[in-house]
């Protein structure tokens, strides 16, 4: 039996992730706010290994749930699917698009820490946050290679943290845990961590930058300078 990944909110990064794990052998169950029929074309150009259900369902299907969805809509998560659940959390906030979040903007809880209130019985894995859609796609390298990159992760669950560590690596990238979900802070938008270490030139507009590598030792060097900034 192949392997599952769940995805709710198919936008681009769940739409990246998705195409990366169908190029990997991994199944995919798509899901969004405006129900499956609006999938279809994301599902016909991702071939056979994926399909469209509810949220609900994509989270029971999954032996890891990709969650990319703006704010307002994580209190609206399938709790009860998602418990005991493998969740990667792929958030961020944005104020301009997801409003006044109170302990965000003053720094008392993280987003992945806010993220856990609202699927308290998760097993939540915070990563595929600080990379632009396209390069996520575009950066994959097989295992080995010289030029592949890494992705930071942090969250509480060792084993749940090696499983996303293992699945990272099926899609194309090396990892870099960052530590327990209260740092992950580390690797918010606005840190040294987020999608910079990937733009081979920060003045460019995101969609015109063609991507650089940025592998193991840079995301640390990125996360210490986050620190060191604090």
């Amino acid at each position: 039996m192949n392997d599952t990944l769940g995805i709710i909110g198919s936008g681009r990064i769940g739409g990246a992730v998705a195409r990366l794990a169908v190029d990997a052998g991994i199944d995919v169950v798509l899901s969004n706010s405006g129900g499956p029929q609006t999938l279809r074309d994301l599902t016909d150009r991702l071939g056979p290994r994926a399909r469209a259900a509810t949220p609900a369902e994509a989270a029971a299907a999954g032996d890891w749930t990709l969650v990319a969805v703006p704010f307002s809509a994580v209190p609206h998560l399938p709790v009860d699917a998602l418990a005991g659940k493998i969740v990667i959390d792929a958030n961020n906030y944005y104020r301009l698009r997801d409003g006044v979040i109170a302990e965000l903007d003053t720094g008392s809880l993280t987003a992945g820490a806010l993220f856990q209130r609202y699927v308290p019985g998760a097993r939540t894995v915070k990563t595929f946050n600080t990379i632009y859609f396209e390069h996520l796609v575009s950066l994959a390298r097989p295992a080995g290679s010289a030029d592949r990159s890494a992705l930071p992760l942090a969250g509480d669950d060792d084993a749940a943290k090696q499983s996303v560590t293992a699945l990272l690596n099926r899609l194309g990238y090396d990892s870099v845990d960052v530590g327990a979900t209260t740092e992950s802070w580390r690797i918010q938008e606005g840190s040294p961590a987020y999608v910079l270490p990937y733009l081979s030139d920060p003045r460019l507009p995101w969609p015109q930058d063609p991507g650089k590598p940025a592998g193991v030792k840079e995301i640390r060097t990125a996360l210490e300078q986050a620190g060191s900034s604090s």
